[in-house]
């Protein structure tokens, strides 16, 4: 399974397309983003405490729903 950067990179995009490529293109930037984590509530505090380029948290739970449909974990 991969973490969630990862399923996240492929947001990635020069000129973001929308909130989610946004936050990818940024979360690729931040050397301390929790890379290698799947864990919803250790991303949700790293991006509450230093996720200051997230325009809402409502943005990292539609990419986090995602995540979860893409890894089949619902």
């Amino acid at each position: 399974m991969k973490s969630f950067y990862h399923f996240l990179m492929k947001y990635r995009h020069p000129a973001p397309k929308d909130a989610i490529s946004a936050f990818a293109n940024h979360a690729y930037l931040d050397h301390s983003f929790p890379k290698v984590s799947e864990d919803y509530h250790e991303l949700s505090s790293y991006l509450e405490l230093s996720g200051h380029y997230l325009e809402s948290m409502s943005v990292f739970d539609e990419a986090w729903q995602q995540y979860l449909i893409s890894e089949s974990k619902i």
